[in-house]
Protein backbone atom coordinates (compact mmCIF):
# COMPACT_ATOMS: atom_id res chain seq x y z
CA UNK A 1 0.00 0.00 0.00
CA UNK A 2 1.24 3.46 -0.92
CA UNK A 3 0.73 6.59 1.19
CA UNK A 4 -1.18 9.22 -0.78
CA UNK A 5 -1.89 11.92 1.76
CA UNK A 6 -3.50 12.57 5.11
CA UNK A 7 -7.27 12.63 5.41
CA UNK A 8 -7.24 16.41 5.85
CA UNK A 9 -5.55 16.84 2.46
CA UNK A 10 -7.41 14.08 0.62
CA UNK A 11 -10.58 16.00 -0.28
CA UNK A 12 -12.86 13.26 1.03
CA UNK A 13 -15.78 14.25 3.30
CA UNK A 14 -16.41 12.74 6.74
CA UNK A 15 -20.17 12.60 6.17
CA UNK A 16 -19.70 10.19 3.24
CA UNK A 17 -18.35 7.52 5.57
CA UNK A 18 -20.90 5.18 7.19
CA UNK A 19 -19.10 5.16 10.53
CA UNK A 20 -19.48 8.94 10.89
CA UNK A 21 -22.84 9.56 9.24
CA UNK A 22 -25.21 11.85 11.16
CA UNK A 23 -22.61 12.43 13.87
CA UNK A 24 -22.60 16.04 15.02
CA UNK A 25 -19.11 16.27 16.50
CA UNK A 26 -16.88 19.07 15.32
CA UNK A 27 -13.79 17.45 16.79
CA UNK A 28 -13.95 14.47 14.40
CA UNK A 29 -12.26 16.43 11.60
CA UNK A 30 -9.40 17.32 13.93
CA UNK A 31 -9.02 13.72 15.19
CA UNK A 32 -9.05 12.25 11.69
CA UNK A 33 -6.96 14.96 10.02
CA UNK A 34 -3.61 13.20 10.38
CA UNK A 35 -4.85 9.71 9.51
CA UNK A 36 -3.15 8.33 6.38
CA UNK A 37 -5.00 7.74 3.12
CA UNK A 38 -3.42 4.76 1.35
CA UNK A 39 -3.56 3.63 -2.27
CA UNK A 40 -4.19 -0.10 -2.71
CA UNK A 41 -3.54 -1.46 -6.19
CA UNK A 42 -5.89 -4.00 -7.77
CA UNK A 43 -5.24 -7.48 -6.38
CA UNK A 44 -3.29 -6.21 -3.36
CA UNK A 45 -4.20 -7.49 0.10
CA UNK A 46 -5.42 -4.99 2.68
CA UNK A 47 -5.94 -7.45 5.54
CA UNK A 48 -5.48 -11.19 5.87
CA UNK A 49 -5.98 -13.85 8.55
CA UNK A 50 -2.60 -13.09 10.11
CA UNK A 51 -3.52 -9.42 10.68
CA UNK A 52 -4.21 -8.31 14.26
CA UNK A 53 -6.47 -5.49 15.37
CA UNK A 54 -4.06 -2.60 14.87
CA UNK A 55 -6.08 -0.60 12.35
CA UNK A 56 -9.54 -0.03 10.97
CA UNK A 57 -9.76 0.71 7.25
CA UNK A 58 -12.52 2.74 5.59
CA UNK A 59 -12.89 2.44 1.83
CA UNK A 60 -12.92 5.89 0.22
CA UNK A 61 -12.74 4.95 -3.46
CA UNK A 62 -12.74 1.72 -5.47
CA UNK A 63 -13.92 -1.72 -4.35
CA UNK A 64 -12.68 -4.40 -1.96
CA UNK A 65 -13.66 -8.04 -1.62
CA UNK A 66 -13.76 -10.26 1.48
CA UNK A 67 -13.19 -14.01 1.32
CA UNK A 68 -12.52 -16.65 3.95
CA UNK A 69 -9.39 -18.82 3.75
CA UNK A 70 -11.48 -21.99 3.20
CA UNK A 71 -13.25 -20.47 0.19
CA UNK A 72 -11.95 -19.79 -3.27
CA UNK A 73 -12.53 -16.20 -4.28
CA UNK A 74 -15.73 -15.76 -2.31
CA UNK A 75 -18.38 -17.48 -0.30
CA UNK A 76 -19.13 -21.19 -0.41
CA UNK A 77 -22.25 -20.61 -2.50
CA UNK A 78 -20.18 -18.94 -5.22
CA UNK A 79 -20.91 -15.30 -4.35
CA UNK A 80 -18.48 -12.63 -3.12
CA UNK A 81 -18.75 -10.09 -0.33
CA UNK A 82 -17.92 -6.82 -2.03
CA UNK A 83 -17.22 -3.68 -0.03
CA UNK A 84 -18.15 -0.32 -1.51
CA UNK A 85 -17.01 3.23 -0.73
CA UNK A 86 -17.97 4.36 2.76
CA UNK A 87 -17.80 0.85 4.28
CA UNK A 88 -15.18 -0.21 6.79
CA UNK A 89 -13.21 -3.39 7.45
CA UNK A 90 -11.18 -4.59 10.40
CA UNK A 91 -13.55 -3.27 13.09
CA UNK A 92 -13.96 -6.69 14.74
CA UNK A 93 -10.22 -7.20 15.10
CA UNK A 94 -9.88 -3.76 16.65
CA UNK A 95 -12.63 -4.53 19.15
CA UNK A 96 -11.55 -8.03 20.23
CA UNK A 97 -7.85 -7.97 19.29
CA UNK A 98 -8.24 -11.34 17.56
CA UNK A 99 -7.00 -12.38 14.13
CA UNK A 100 -8.78 -11.08 11.04
CA UNK A 101 -11.41 -13.71 10.04
CA UNK A 102 -11.29 -12.97 6.31
CA UNK A 103 -8.85 -11.83 3.66
CA UNK A 104 -9.58 -8.38 2.22
CA UNK A 105 -8.09 -7.48 -1.12
CA UNK A 106 -8.68 -4.82 -3.73
CA UNK A 107 -10.85 -5.58 -6.75
CA UNK A 108 -9.55 -2.39 -8.36
CA UNK A 109 -7.24 0.47 -7.49
CA UNK A 110 -8.70 1.83 -4.26
CA UNK A 111 -8.11 4.51 -1.62
CA UNK A 112 -8.54 3.57 2.03
CA UNK A 113 -8.43 5.62 5.21
CA UNK A 114 -6.44 3.92 7.99
CA UNK A 115 -7.41 4.64 11.60
CA UNK A 116 -5.16 3.32 14.34
CA UNK A 117 -6.88 1.23 17.02
CA UNK A 118 -6.03 3.64 19.84
CA UNK A 119 -7.51 6.58 17.92
CA UNK A 120 -10.67 4.63 17.09
CA UNK A 121 -11.19 3.85 20.78
CA UNK A 122 -10.69 7.54 21.58
CA UNK A 123 -13.34 8.48 19.01
CA UNK A 124 -15.77 5.85 20.35
CA UNK A 125 -15.26 7.05 23.91
CA UNK A 126 -15.87 10.62 22.84
CA UNK A 127 -18.81 10.19 20.44
CA UNK A 128 -21.99 8.25 21.17
CA UNK A 129 -22.96 8.72 17.53
CA UNK A 130 -19.90 6.85 16.28
CA UNK A 131 -20.52 4.06 18.81
CA UNK A 132 -24.12 3.83 17.60
CA UNK A 133 -23.05 3.64 13.95
CA UNK A 134 -20.48 0.99 14.75
CA UNK A 135 -23.12 -1.11 16.51
CA UNK A 136 -25.41 -0.70 13.51
CA UNK A 137 -22.67 -1.83 11.14
CA UNK A 138 -21.83 -4.84 13.31
CA UNK A 139 -25.52 -5.73 13.59
CA UNK A 140 -25.80 -5.67 9.80
CA UNK A 141 -22.74 -7.94 9.51
CA UNK A 142 -24.20 -10.42 12.02
CA UNK A 143 -27.51 -10.52 10.17
CA UNK A 144 -25.72 -10.99 6.87
CA UNK A 145 -23.67 -13.88 8.27
CA UNK A 146 -26.79 -15.51 9.75
CA UNK A 147 -28.56 -15.22 6.41
CA UNK A 148 -25.55 -16.76 4.71
CA UNK A 149 -25.49 -19.66 7.19
CA UNK A 150 -29.19 -20.31 6.67
CA UNK A 151 -28.64 -20.28 2.91
CA UNK A 152 -25.76 -22.72 3.20
CA UNK A 153 -27.86 -24.97 5.44
CA UNK A 154 -30.64 -25.04 2.85
CA UNK A 155 -28.16 -25.77 0.08
CA UNK A 156 -26.51 -28.49 2.19
CA UNK A 157 -29.89 -30.04 2.98
CA UNK A 158 -30.80 -29.97 -0.71
CA UNK A 159 -27.63 -31.81 -1.68
CA UNK A 160 -28.03 -34.23 1.21
CA UNK A 161 -31.50 -35.14 0.01
CA UNK A 162 -30.29 -35.29 -3.57
CA UNK A 163 -27.60 -37.79 -2.56
CA UNK A 164 -30.31 -40.08 -1.16
CA UNK A 165 -32.37 -40.19 -4.37
CA UNK A 166 -31.77 -42.59 -7.25
CA UNK A 167 -31.13 -40.51 -10.34
CA UNK A 168 -32.84 -42.90 -12.76
CA UNK A 169 -36.09 -43.76 -10.98
CA UNK A 170 -36.51 -40.89 -8.52
CA UNK A 171 -36.93 -43.40 -5.69
CA UNK A 172 -34.86 -43.43 -2.53
CA UNK A 173 -31.50 -45.18 -2.88
CA UNK A 174 -29.35 -47.51 -0.78
CA UNK A 175 -27.75 -44.59 1.03
CA UNK A 176 -31.17 -43.48 2.23
CA UNK A 177 -32.05 -47.06 3.16
CA UNK A 178 -28.92 -47.57 5.26
CA UNK A 179 -29.49 -44.29 7.11
CA UNK A 180 -33.24 -44.62 7.71
CA UNK A 181 -34.15 -48.31 7.89
CA UNK A 182 -32.77 -48.86 11.42
CA UNK A 183 -34.84 -46.00 12.81
CA UNK A 184 -37.97 -47.31 11.04
CA UNK A 185 -37.45 -50.72 12.64
CA UNK A 186 -36.80 -49.16 16.04
CA UNK A 187 -39.98 -47.11 15.79
CA UNK A 188 -41.97 -50.24 14.93
CA UNK A 189 -40.57 -52.06 17.96
CA UNK A 190 -41.20 -49.13 20.32
CA UNK A 191 -44.81 -48.65 19.18
CA UNK A 192 -45.57 -52.33 18.78
CA UNK A 193 -46.81 -51.73 15.25
CA UNK A 194 -46.08 -54.21 12.44
CA UNK A 195 -43.80 -53.42 9.54
CA UNK A 196 -43.56 -55.27 6.24
CA UNK A 197 -41.29 -55.06 3.23
CA UNK A 198 -41.75 -56.08 -0.39
CA UNK A 199 -38.77 -56.93 -2.56
CA UNK A 200 -39.58 -57.13 -6.26
CA UNK A 201 -37.49 -58.04 -9.26
CA UNK A 202 -38.54 -57.21 -12.84
CA UNK A 203 -38.91 -60.45 -14.75
CA UNK A 204 -36.54 -61.29 -17.61
CA UNK A 205 -34.91 -57.89 -17.36
CA UNK A 206 -31.57 -59.04 -18.77
CA UNK A 207 -33.36 -60.54 -21.78
CA UNK A 208 -35.22 -57.26 -22.26
CA UNK A 209 -31.97 -55.26 -22.14
CA UNK A 210 -30.28 -57.60 -24.60
CA UNK A 211 -33.22 -57.43 -26.99
CA UNK A 212 -34.06 -53.73 -26.89
CA UNK A 213 -31.00 -52.00 -25.44
CA UNK A 214 -30.15 -50.32 -22.18
CA UNK A 215 -32.08 -47.15 -22.97
CA UNK A 216 -35.27 -49.18 -23.22
CA UNK A 217 -34.26 -50.99 -20.03
CA UNK A 218 -33.91 -47.67 -18.24
CA UNK A 219 -37.37 -46.69 -19.47
CA UNK A 220 -38.77 -49.91 -18.03
CA UNK A 221 -37.19 -49.19 -14.66
CA UNK A 222 -38.63 -45.68 -14.65
CA UNK A 223 -42.07 -46.98 -15.55
CA UNK A 224 -41.94 -49.72 -12.93
CA UNK A 225 -40.85 -47.20 -10.30
CA UNK A 226 -43.77 -44.95 -11.23
CA UNK A 227 -46.24 -47.81 -10.92
CA UNK A 228 -44.84 -48.61 -7.48
CA UNK A 229 -44.76 -45.05 -6.13
CA UNK A 230 -48.25 -44.29 -7.48
CA UNK A 231 -49.60 -47.25 -5.53
CA UNK A 232 -48.03 -46.44 -2.18
CA UNK A 233 -49.45 -44.48 0.73
CA UNK A 234 -47.73 -41.27 1.85
CA UNK A 235 -46.35 -43.18 4.84
CA UNK A 236 -44.74 -45.87 2.67
CA UNK A 237 -41.30 -45.76 1.08
CA UNK A 238 -40.03 -46.94 -2.29
CA UNK A 239 -36.33 -47.72 -2.74
CA UNK A 240 -34.28 -48.76 -5.72
CA UNK A 241 -32.46 -51.59 -3.99
CA UNK A 242 -30.12 -52.39 -6.85
CA UNK A 243 -30.24 -53.10 -10.57
CA UNK A 244 -33.80 -54.12 -11.43
CA UNK A 245 -34.72 -54.80 -7.78
CA UNK A 246 -37.06 -52.41 -5.98
CA UNK A 247 -37.85 -52.43 -2.27
CA UNK A 248 -41.06 -51.21 -0.69
CA UNK A 249 -41.23 -50.44 3.06
CA UNK A 250 -44.69 -50.53 4.60
CA UNK A 251 -44.81 -49.17 8.17
CA UNK A 252 -47.78 -50.18 10.32
CA UNK A 253 -48.57 -53.04 7.94
CA UNK A 254 -48.86 -56.73 8.86
CA UNK A 255 -47.85 -59.56 6.54
CA UNK A 256 -51.30 -60.24 5.06
CA UNK A 257 -51.82 -56.57 4.19
CA UNK A 258 -48.28 -56.40 2.79
CA UNK A 259 -49.05 -59.37 0.55
CA UNK A 260 -52.18 -57.54 -0.59
CA UNK A 261 -50.14 -54.49 -1.57
CA UNK A 262 -47.68 -56.71 -3.43
CA UNK A 263 -50.53 -58.39 -5.28
CA UNK A 264 -51.91 -55.01 -6.39
CA UNK A 265 -48.45 -54.02 -7.60
CA UNK A 266 -48.09 -57.30 -9.44
CA UNK A 267 -51.41 -56.78 -11.24
CA UNK A 268 -50.64 -53.13 -12.00
CA UNK A 269 -47.30 -54.02 -13.57
CA UNK A 270 -48.87 -56.86 -15.52
CA UNK A 271 -51.41 -54.44 -16.97
CA UNK A 272 -48.84 -51.79 -17.87
CA UNK A 273 -48.01 -51.74 -21.57
CA UNK A 274 -44.49 -50.68 -22.35
CA UNK A 275 -44.62 -51.07 -26.14
CA UNK A 276 -47.64 -49.65 -27.88
CA UNK A 277 -47.05 -52.19 -30.67
CA UNK A 278 -48.60 -55.31 -29.18
CA UNK A 279 -47.01 -57.51 -31.88
CA UNK A 280 -43.61 -57.03 -30.27
CA UNK A 281 -42.51 -59.59 -27.68
CA UNK A 282 -42.47 -58.57 -24.01
CA UNK A 283 -45.06 -55.82 -24.43
CA UNK A 284 -45.86 -55.91 -20.71
CA UNK A 285 -43.78 -55.49 -17.57
CA UNK A 286 -44.09 -58.21 -14.95
CA UNK A 287 -42.22 -58.76 -11.71
CA UNK A 288 -41.76 -61.34 -8.99
CA UNK A 289 -42.46 -60.35 -5.39
CA UNK A 290 -41.24 -61.49 -2.00
CA UNK A 291 -42.98 -60.19 1.13
CA UNK A 292 -41.70 -60.37 4.71
CA UNK A 293 -42.77 -58.86 8.02
CA UNK A 294 -40.56 -57.77 10.88
CA UNK A 295 -40.02 -60.56 13.41
CA UNK A 296 -38.74 -60.17 16.99
CA UNK A 297 -34.99 -59.70 17.06
CA UNK A 298 -34.64 -59.10 13.31
CA UNK A 299 -32.45 -56.33 12.00
CA UNK A 300 -32.81 -54.64 8.62
CA UNK A 301 -30.45 -57.08 6.89
CA UNK A 302 -32.31 -60.13 8.18
CA UNK A 303 -35.71 -58.66 7.28
CA UNK A 304 -34.67 -57.93 3.69
CA UNK A 305 -32.98 -61.33 3.43
CA UNK A 306 -36.29 -62.94 4.40
CA UNK A 307 -38.07 -61.01 1.63
CA UNK A 308 -35.29 -61.98 -0.78
CA UNK A 309 -35.81 -65.67 0.03
CA UNK A 310 -39.52 -65.31 -0.71
CA UNK A 311 -38.65 -63.49 -3.97
CA UNK A 312 -36.36 -66.38 -4.95
CA UNK A 313 -39.24 -68.79 -4.42
CA UNK A 314 -41.55 -66.61 -6.55
CA UNK A 315 -39.05 -66.68 -9.43
CA UNK A 316 -38.69 -70.44 -9.29
CA UNK A 317 -42.45 -70.87 -9.09
CA UNK A 318 -42.86 -69.28 -12.51
CA UNK A 319 -42.38 -65.50 -11.84
CA UNK A 320 -45.07 -62.80 -12.10
CA UNK A 321 -46.44 -63.67 -8.67
CA UNK A 322 -46.26 -62.92 -4.94
CA UNK A 323 -44.79 -65.20 -2.27
CA UNK A 324 -45.09 -64.46 1.44
CA UNK A 325 -42.16 -65.41 3.66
Amino acid sequence: MELLSTFADSGYMIGELQLFQDVADSSLARLLAGCPVLRVTAGETVLDTSSSGARLFILLRGALRASHPDMQGGLADGTSVQLLPGECVGELTVLDQQAQPATIHALQDSDVLAIEAALLWQIIDQSNGVARNLLRLLSFRVRAVNAQLRRRHRVGEFYRQLSEVDGLTGMQNRTWLEQNMPSLLEQARMTGHPLSVILLDIDHFKKFNDEYGHQAGDDVLRLAAKVVTDTLRPSDFGVRYGGEELLVILPNTHSKAGAGVAQRLCESLRGTVFFSDMHKPLPHITASFGVASLAPGQDAQALIASADTALYRAKHAGRNQVILA
